[in-house]
């Protein structure tokens, strides 16, 4: 089951993606929250309510999707979290979760454009599986960590390398305003296994990155009982855990967005994010 929010023409709403058409949840259900998600009773009455409801379906094309999570408590990253990706830096596997923080108003939704910033020249892509908290966390264990997680969806967590490098700390290059887009469906917990799924970035149609979260160094579990045994993780706060080999700042030579690229981030079972990349001096 598909969580989307989503907008045509009003405010935004809750609806579940069913292939090609959106079956709306208002009216049906009140409004989602990321606690709900966690629930089973819920995500049953959901489904029931779906299938009595599929004759008010509407085309995906007749929609424009929204990040499934627009403002984030925060947004925690792991980096260096795919074996594939430490190969190609020539990293040792770290020992523990390595973290960094991004903007929360870096979110942006599918389809909308990546801003790319006049005064940087090395901007990168990174598909990433977001991991969507559903209940208060603190010192959970890996064993229940799941219990707290609301759902899985697709994150770009695009990088400005220059001043990534320059600063020598992830702050500003990963927290420029669109430098995450989300999306675009939130699937429950339940639903997915994180642990198995590929994950790929395309570049104008080129293959970029191609994996799966097999190759995870710290699976999902392990992510949450790690940062909750130092920080209260709340609803609707993201994980982004990690991208795999095939970056652009790695390639020889580098191969870096540009205005006028599209980027497309693709996760089994989640669906493909979208997003062209434009200037700044065109915005």
């Amino acid at each position: 089951m598909q969580f989307v929010r989503y907008t045509n023409g009003g405010g935004p709403e809750w609806g579940v993606r069913l292939d090609e058409e959106i079956v709306p949840l208002s009216g049906l259900r009140e409004d989602v929250s990321y606690q709900q998600l966690t629930d089973p009773g819920f995500l049953q009455v959901v489904e029931n309510a779906v299938d009595a409801a599929s004759s008010h379906a509407i085309p995906v094309g007749d929609v424009r999707f929204l990040a499934p999570v627009p403002r984030p408590g925060k947004i925690i990253c792991v980096g260096l979290n795919y074996h594939d990706h430490a190969e190609e830096q020539d990293e040792e596997v770290p020992e523990r979760p390595l973290l960094f923080g991004k903007s929360p108003s870096s979110v942006t939704n599918p389809g909308d454009p990546i801003v790319h910033p006049d005064d940087l020249e090395e901007v990168d892509y990174e598909v990433e599986l977001g991991v969507v908290i559903g209940r208060t966390a603190k010192n959970v264990s890996a064993e229940e960590a799941r219990d707290y997680v609301a759902g899985y969806t697709a994150i770009n967590d695009v990088s400005g390398r220059d001043a990534q490098f320059d600063d020598g700390q992830f702050f500003r290059g990963k927290s420029y305003d669109t430098f995450a887009p989300m999306g675009p469906t939130l699937v429950p917990d339940d639903r997915l296994d994180p642990a198995n799924l590929d994950v790929a970035c395309h570049v104008n149609g080129e293959t970029k990155q191609s994996s799966n979260t097999e190759e995870f160094i710290f699976d999902v579990p392990a992510v949450v009982e790690y940062i909750s045994g130092f920080t209260t993780l709340r609803p609707g706060d993201v994980i982004s855990t990690g991208t795999p080999g095939g970056v652009g700042i790695f390639r020889e030579p580098p191969e870096l967005l540009k205005p006028g690229d599209t980027v497309d981030v693709e996760i089994e079972g989640i669906g493909t994010l979208n997003n062209p990349i434009v200037a700044e001096s065109e915005i």
